[in-house]
């Protein structure tokens, strides 16, 4: 048998599918993951993914809802203060077909458009509009030193929740509220 530089001889190599034996000749197992543990782990995660994913979605959901009213607000109020600090009257186009608030003033080139987040739809604009087609686009004027339109836009989305964005005439000042439908 060949020896080494330190003089013990050296022992033929087991394949790894042997058991190791340790320097009291007591058999060590091998550490490791079999496939069937690694498969029960992928099927907790599995588990916990599909009882978590409509909560998420749902979270997702409303976080779009808010955001859009939010910027529903933000647009209404945005068409009043033009139309009062520039002395200029300006149209808001509500387009629910479409999904889009547009608005246009005397100014050259002025156009400000904003689409509703994915799965967010105009349910209706107030008040409604007897004998008119609800999908046709509604056109709102804003004049400098007139009394605000008292409109409402009412969002929802696929899980039946509303927000209304009200403009106060009294104030100008847009507001947001959750509607229950029964």
């Amino acid at each position: 048998m060949p020896t080494s530089s330190v003089g013990k001889t050296s022992s033929q190599r087991l394949p790894d599918s042997y058991p190791s034996r340790d320097r009291k000749g007591a058999v060590r197992s091998r550490r490791g993951i079999t496939l069937v543990e690694m498969m029960v782990v992928v099927a907790i995660i599995a588990l916990i993914v599909a009882i978590s994913f409509p909560a998420a979605t749902a979270g997702l959901e409303n976080v779009r809802m808010v955001s859009a009213g939010d910027s529903v607000a933000t647009f209404l109020n945005a068409a009043v203060n033009r139309a009062e600090r520039h002395q200029q009257p300006v149209e808001l186009i509500i387009s629910r077909k479409d999904g889009t608030l547009t608005l246009y003033s005397n100014e050259p080139g002025f156009t400000r458009e904003l689409k509703m987040p994915d799965g967010v739809m105009i349910e209706t604009v107030l008040p409604v509009e007897e004998g008119i087609d609800p999908l046709l686009p509604r056109r709102i004027l804003f004049l400098p030193g007139a009394t605000i339109p008292a409109i409402g836009i009412q969002l929802s989305n696929r899980r039946n929740a509303h927000r209304l964005v009200r403009l106060d005439p009294m104030t100008g000042f847009p507001r947001i509220e959750a509607v229950s439908v029964e």
